[in-house]
């Protein structure tokens, strides 16, 4: 009997991972919640931030912001530029936005889904300005913010090095499709001009409220610009 039990634990763990698999970039997160916006009048105003764990943290540890400014936060913790490409069209673009920031990148390099090819992630990220251009969805894309390690990841090497190329690119991409440059790295840095400053953020990666301060005295006027 024991055994049986083990088997059938076993098994549907197994069918777990196999539907964790099939909506491996997590489509279905925020269907519910897209559902209900889209019942509600769009008032032709509307801002969605696309984005990782740095945009998922931020709604949960300011929720006010995100409700004082009329604000969508479809962040998706651990999430690279890969995965928020697949669900673009759902978590976006169907939502009928004005704008869209678009914050991706650093999950890339900390290569959560397999090996870094830093064309791939800036390949990602123009399809997601070419999908929100031909919506006529104006784009704010984000710098990635300072880091020069993750915890999770000991082992990924030139961390900061891979940051700024990376920034450097999307910043090209953002001239290219006329986007608006939003620029989270240089507020952000320590004084070395590598690492996340301290002040802003414990574990390197992650902004605190300090942090996500700083970053929302960025965003603001640029959206308010746009809107």
């Amino acid at each position: 009997m024991t055994r049986i039990i083990a088997l059938m634990m076993c098994m549907a763990a197994v069918a777990a991972g196999a539907r964790d698999m099939r909506d491996f970039a997590q489509v279905a997160r925020f269907e519910q919640a897209n559902m209900e916006l889209n019942m509600q009048r769009n008032d032709g105003k509307r801002v969605v931030l696309m984005g990782n764990s740095i945009t998922e943290h931020w709604v949960e540890m300011h929720p006010a912001f995100f409700a004082d400014n009329r604000l969508i936060g479809r962040g998706i913790s651990g999430q690279t530029s890969q995965e928020m490409l697949v669900r673009f069209r759902t978590d976006v673009i169907n939502l009928k936005p004005k704008v869209v920031v678009i914050c991706a990148g650093t999950n890339d390099i900390a290569e959560n889904a397999g090996p870094y090819r830093e064309d791939n992630t800036v390949g990602n990220i123009e399809t997601m300005l070419m999908m929100a251009k031909q919506s006529k969805i104006k784009v704010v894309l984000a710098s990635v913010p300072p880091c020069d390690h993750y915890v999770w990841r000991h082992d990924v090497a030139n961390v900061p090095e891979k940051v700024a190329s990376l920034n450097l690119r999307l910043q090209a991409l953002a001239k290219k499709y006329k986007a608006t440059w939003l620029d989270y790295f240089t507020p952000l840095v320590a004084d070395d001009g590598r690492a996340l400053n301290p002040a802003y953020g414990e574990d390197g990666v992650h902004p605190n409220l300090a942090g996500y301060a700083i970053m929302e005295q960025t965003l603001l006027p640029v959206l308010k610009k746009l809107r």
